[in-house]
């Protein structure tokens, strides 16, 4: 559906045309009337679904149809999110969409300077993008006053619930006095986040559900191989030397770990960005810079970092090691397959973490394709400098046009 069909303004329209934005993804079709309506919705969409322009472009719509002026009198919209480079990703879609409108919009967050942001505060703003801890710090200050806010928006909800920061989000909504709307949106649903939602969100709240039975992309193709912790770190550069034009993203549990992965695979004269909670925002946001424009290939992540990584020519995403958290196993593989693209999730398992490995697929209902090893290659590979005895690049085309004719097979069943 073609977004002038919303009746949306011509300030906005224009924008939107500019931007590549011609017709609705599924929960751009199924949010933006209710939220035009200024009804609660409570939403379950992944990443990569056009979720952020879902609630940006009826929000924006809303405040730049009311106001008279550019001049901004009280914030009318909160915007809440899990990370910094989160908060920084969708200031930037709100700011692209808000260009020839009255409305203006701004992200704060953590690890920069708190005057800028509050001159901007003090200026005038229309909506305002945060960190649920940056925002509480704010308001608790008398920096950002809440009077006029009649929209609030928690998204990528299950992740503040995993970081710990739904006591902030509910102590933020009861400092909401007037009435107002919510929007609730999560990557997954399970009991824990339904209660959530169910407690921000009023009762005739519209539930929009844009999930696949298969909570991971069609578009994405996976594999396990079994391998033992110390081992992992030849298998990787092996990995990385045989695709010179892929572009990666390696998942690591800890930011000890980003840091030795990083030196370990130098070793091999192949160089990684890292991005962990121990970089400054400045050193964080250069990381992303690069990492965008092809300076480097690959990034090497903790979760809690990436969770703000949205581009869209990653090629391969590589479990380092296991999410200790089934779930995060869908936000890591959300990073490729994006689109129309294809990508390719590789897991390295060691004997520990097979418990780990059932909780993955118990939650994604499908069991992943083992990758086997044999002996001889597994030596191959763990000697310095590894044998030319196999090629992954090779095996995984293998396995993936087996896969594919199987597909074929059961269709014509």
């Amino acid at each position: 559906m073609k977004f002038d069909k919303f009746f949306l303004s011509e300030d906005l329209l224009r924008n939107l045309n500019d931007n590549g934005f011609f017709r609705t993804t599924d929960i751009q079709f199924k949010a933006i009337p209710s939220i035009l309506k200024g009804e609660d919705v409570l939403a379950i969409a992944q990443t990569g679904t056009g979720k952020t322009a879902a609630f940006a472009i009826p929000i924006i719509n809303t405040i730049h149809e009311q106001k008279a002026s550019k001049r901004s009198i009280g914030v009318k919209c909160l915007v809440m999110v899990p990370t910094r480079e989160l908060a920084q990703q969708i200031g930037e879609v709100f700011n692209m969409l808000c260009k020839h409108t009255k409305v203006k919009a701004f992200a704060v967050y953590g690890g920069v300077e708190h005057d800028r942001q509050i001159e901007k505060l003090q200026d005038g703003l229309d909506i305002v993008i945060a960190t649920p801890g940056r925002m509480y710090d704010l308001i608790h200050h008398g920096h950002l006053d809440l009077y006029h806010v009649k929209t609030l928006v928690l998204d990528e909800a299950d992740r503040m619930l995993d970081l710990g920061f739904i006591d902030e989000v509910k102590i933020i909504k009861r400092k909401l006095t007037q009435r107002h709307q919510t929007l609730f949106f999560s990557a997954t649903i399970n009991p824990e986040i339904k209660k959530l939602a169910y407690s921000q969100v009023n009762s005739s709240a519209i539930r929009i559900q844009i999930a696949p039975e298969d909570p991971i992309s069609k578009n994405v193709t996976h594999f396990v191989m079994f391998v033992e912790t110390d081992d992992k770190r030849f298998f990787l550069a092996e990995y990385l030397n045989q695709n010179p034009d892929g572009k990666f993203v390696i998942f690591v549990r800890t930011k000890v770990r980003a840091e030795r992965v990083a030196n370990a695979i130098a070793k091999s004269n192949i160089s990684a960005l890292t991005m962990h909670g121990d970089k400054e925002q400045e050193e964080r946001s250069d990381v992303m810079k690069k990492f965008r424009a092809n300076e480097s290939r690959i990034l090497i992540a903790t979760d809690i970092s990436a969770r703000g990584i949205d581009i869209n020519d990653v090629t391969h995403v590589i479990n380092y090691d296991l999410p200790e958290k089934p779930e995060n196993y869908v936000h890591r593989i959300g990073r490729t397959g994006r689109g129309m693209n294809k990508g390719l999730a590789i897991s390295f398992c060691s004997k520990e973490e097979k418990p780990l490995l059932e909780e993955i697929e118990k939650l994604i209902m499908k069991e992943i394709t083992v990758f086997d090893v044999s002996k001889k290659e597994y030596k191959a590979i763990i000697t310095e400098p590894p044998k030319k005895e196999m090629n992954f690049q090779e095996m995984i085309e293998y396995e993936e046009s087996l896969m594919q004719s199987k597909r074929k097979k059961k269709r014509k069943k």
